[in-house]
């Protein structure tokens, strides 16, 4: 039987140990801004349904990319607002891509619609007036009060 030589380990310097803490902690603030707390991470990386190490070369780049962890997180935060506003999934590549447009980066604006029992309103400008479509679909004069109207996000 043939031995295989004897690998020495080098030890690891104070700086890659420092760097590797720094793209761990820009990791898991990618995986913070998708709503994970750091217990279901380690959970999920062990039951392999997360791959910790395919972020981690990203992690690097943006890393290098924004100079500072505060920067980087400042960026992965930006870039998750307005994903999740959009319904869009992100990752931490998409930070990347929009790297020169983060400062014009913004959420969805939320929109209200108005509402009475369950029945969609519209605003008349010429006539200014609310009115109510009923379900058959013809205007109704709205003659309630302005209390009464319930306002609920658009989707």
């Amino acid at each position: 039987m043939k031995q295989k030589p004897k690998v020495k380990k080098r030890k690891k310097t104070e700086k890659q140990i420092q760097e590797e803490t720094t793209i761990q902690e820009i990791v898991n603030h990618y995986f913070y801004s998708k709503g994970l707390a750091l217990e279901q991470i380690k959970e999920d990386a062990k039951k392999k349904k997360i791959i910790y190490s395919r972020f981690t070369r990203p992690a690097k780049q943006l890393l290098e990319l924004a100079g500072s962890v505060k920067k980087a997180k400042a960026a992965i935060d930006k870039v998750a607002e307005w994903a999740k506003s959009r319904n869009l999934d992100y990752a931490i590549e998409t930070v990347f891509k929009k790297w020169l447009e983060l400062d014009r980066l913004k959420p969805k604006e939320v929109v209200k619609k108005p509402y009475y029992q369950d029945d969609p309103m519209v605003w008349s400008e010429a006539k200014r007036k609310w009115y109510v479509i009923d379900k058959a679909g013809s205007w109704l004069e709205f003659a309630g009060k302005e209390e009464e109207i319930e306002w609920r996000i658009a989707k």
